[in-house]
Parts: structure tokens; C-alpha cells; sequence
């Protein structure tokens, strides 16, 4: 159980924060924002009051409306109103509003205005990584303008009688902004590449996910992965008592084929085969290469008669398959071994079944579909060709 004041404090920060995870992290970013903020505005009270350059007035004005204006920004990323603009954060109101009250804090400080490029530096680089390049270049412009309108308001009203001071804040302000912008430049470059990075690797790994789960010749899926989905529909079978059948299925004489026309004519045999098993099943139906010239058929919530029905279309479309050659066309016949799943027994089990009947299609002649029985045994297999 936890402690009483950790309940307490988590109450807090979930009204402060908010409970939603996305909107919590913008809201602390801005709340941070306006901690600087106030912080700046408190360093800036504290010199109106200690020298006699500087008028408190107008200090005490500038701050409540520096501070003020991000209490509103940060209580409108609380109310989570800001959720559907681009800027969510309204980190770019944010920096404007902050580089504008930058500007006119470097008028007001008269000769204390030294302390502001410290700020500013702090100011640009707090929405670095929330920017993309295109702002950081029109955030960098307009903090030059407004600073470049300050030195030159400050410099004209100014009552230091020498010029280089003023000269000095002038080109510290200018040192300060064109490095941060320069770094910034430079933080966004290193962003890009590393965006660019991860999606190369995750495009190599979605390629990498697609060569381990299908078959490189054929396209469709490998063992492996069929025994994955396999596993999965037999738990979604014994959960909804659906039936679930599995069909062997071998090319009747194809070694032939590679003895007499090569491995190349083999391939394009195989390669034929499943495009034309594939668009004779269901959108539902999963076929996979279990290897050679052996394939494997999954027909999820579909009974015996039914997967008998489309074996038998499978089996006369392959039959009706004319694969060019330069010696004629090449023919192919395929021979089947259906069974369906039982409650108690495993996959293997099933295409252990599926493989006898496989073996008694073979037997018969090929070039037909052979239903494994319902109990236990190899008798009583229901053939069609």
C-alpha cells in the first residue's frame, strides 16, 4: 500500500498535470517555461530595485505581462484545447512571446542589460527539440529582428556617454543568437539523420520480419510461421468449437521435372502452382510451402464436405495449368490429403493424418482429393478425382 503523502502528492500532480500521459509531459514542459520565466522577471525586479538606472514601474509592468502571458499559454495546454493544433505544446507562442519580452527586458535594463543574452541563449534552446528546421530558421530571424530593434532603441535613448558599452551589449546579443541559431541548425541536421536512421531500420527490420515468416521462391508463408498461425487457430477452434481442416498437398511427378527441364523450369513450376492455388481458395484460406513440392492448406471454420468442394476446384485448376517451356507446355496434377482437426489432438496429429491420406491419394492413382476419416485409423478415406 502506498504511503499517504505519495497518495497525496500523486493527487496533485495528476490535477496540476493532468492524468493523460501525453498531455502531461506538454503541460510540465510549459510549466517549466514559465518557471524560467518567472525566475528571469525575479532577477529583473531584484535589479529595478537595487539600482536607480531602471524604472521599477515599467519593470513591475513588463513582468506580469512576461509572466502572465505564458500562465495563460501553459493553462491552455492544461485544458488540453490546444490537442488538435500543430503546435500543441504552442512552443512556438511560447518562444516568440518570450523573445519579444527578451527584447523589450533588454531595453528596460539600461545598463544591467548585459544579463539578457544569458537569457536569450536559454530561450532559443529550450524549443530546440520541439522545432523542425524550417521554424528554428524563422524563430532564429525573428529573435535578430526584435533584438536588433532593441539595441537600436536602447542605444538612442541610452545615457552612457561612451558608446562602447553600448557597442559591447550590441554584439554580445548578436554572438549569443547567431551561436544558438548555428547550434540549433546543427541539433535539427543531427535530428533529420537520426529520423532518417530509424526508418531505415525499421524498414530493414519489416523486411527482415517478412524473409523470416515467407517463403523467398514462392512468396507465401514458410513452415515456421504456418505452424505459428496453425497453433493459433487451433486455440481459436477449441475456444468457438468451429471446425478447422488441413490439407496436404504434393505436385504428383515433379522430381521429373527437374531432372529432365532443370531447377530453374522447377521453380517457375512451383512459382505457378501456388499463384493458381492461391487465387483458387478464400481470402480466409492460409496456404504456405511446407517444402519441395509440398504445401500446406489451413481453412479455418470450414467442414469436411466444403474443404472437399474447394480441393476439388484447387485440383482441377492446377490440372488445368499450362506452364510454357521451350520443348511444349508443361502439365501438372496435384494429389491431397485432407483432415480435419479433432478436440485432444495436436497439429501434428492432424497433418499426421492429412499425410496418410496424402499417401492413400498417391496410391489410388494422384491427381485427386482424399479425406482422412473421423476416428482413429487410416480405413474408410473418402477419395475424389
Amino acid at each position: 500500500m502506498r504511503h499517504p503523502i505519495a497518495r497525496a502528492w500523486q493527487r496533485i500532480t495528476d490535477a496540476a498535470l493532468s492524468t493523460d500521459p501525453r498531455r502531461r509531459t506538454l503541460v510540465s514542459m510549459a510549466l517549466l517555461a514559465l518557471l524560467l520565466m518567472a525566475s528571469s522577471a525575479g532577477v529583473m525586479l531584484l535589479l529595478a530595485e537595487a539600482t536607480q538606472t531602471m524604472n521599477v514601474t515599467a519593470v513591475r509592468w513588463w513582468a506580469a505581462m512576461s509572466v502572465g502571458g505564458l500562465v495563460v499559454m501553459t493553462a491552455f495546454v492544461r485544458s488540453g484545447q490546444t490537442a488538435r493544433l500543430g503546435d500543441p505544446s504552442l512552443t512556438i507562442a511560447q518562444m516568440v512571446w518570450t523573445i519579444t519580452s527578451g527584447a523589450v527586458a533588454y531595453v528596460l535594463a539600461g545598463e544591467a542589460r548585459g544579463i539578457v543574452p544569458s537569457v536569450l541563449a536559454m530561450i532559443l534552446f529550450f524549443g530546440t527539440f520541439a522545432l523542425t528546421m524550417a521554424e528554428v530558421i524563422g524563430i532564429g530571424v525573428y529573435a535578430l529582428t526584435a533584438f536588433g530593434c532593441a539595441i537600436a532603441v536602447s542605444t538612442r535613448f541610452s545615457a552612457s556617454t561612451s558608446g562602447y558599452i553600448d557597442t559591447a551589449y550590441a554584439l554580445m546579443v548578436f554572438i549569443v543568437l547567431g551561436g544558438c541559431i548555428a547550434l540549433n541548425l546543427r541539433i535539427q541536421r543531427i535530428r533529420a539523420n537520426l529520423q532518417r536512421k530509424r526508418e531505415a531500420l525499421a524498414e530493414a527490420l519489416a523486411v527482415n520480419r517478412e524473409l523470416a515468416t515467407r517463403d523467398e521462391l514462392t512468396g507465401l508463408l514458410n513452415r515456421r510461421a504456418m505452424q505459428d498461425l496453425m497453433a493459433l487457430e487451433q486455440r481459436r477452434a477449441l475456444r468457438t468449437g468451429r471446425p478447422l481442416m488441413l490439407a496436404q498437398l504434393d505436385i504428383d511427378h515433379f522430381k521429373p521435372i527437374n531432372d529432365t527441364h532443370g531447377h530453374s523450369t522447377g521453380d517457375r513450376a512451383l512459382q505457378a502452382f501456388a499463384s493458381t492455388v492461391r487465387a483458387s481458395v478464400r481470402d480466409t484460406d492460409v496456404l504456405a510451402r511446407w517444402g519441395g513440392e509440398e504445401f500446406v492448406l489451413m481453412m479455418a471454420e470450414t467442414g469436411p464436405d466444403d474443404a472437399r468442394d474447394l480441393l476439388d476446384r484447387v485440383r482441377q485448376a492446377v490440372e488445368a495449368l499450362s506452364i510454357p517451356h521451350t520443348t511444349g507446355a508443361l502439365r501438372l496434377t496435384v494429389s491431397v490429403g485432407l483432415a480435419q482437426h479433432r478436440t485432444g489432438d495436436t497439429i501434428d496429429q492432424t497433418l499426421e493424418r492429412a499425410d496418410q491420406a496424402l499417401y492413400t491419394a498417391k496410391a489410388l492413382g494422384r491427381n485427386r482429393v482424399v479425406l482422412a476419416p473421423p476416428g482413429k485409423g487410416t480405413g474408410g478415406v473418402s477419395a475424389r478425382a
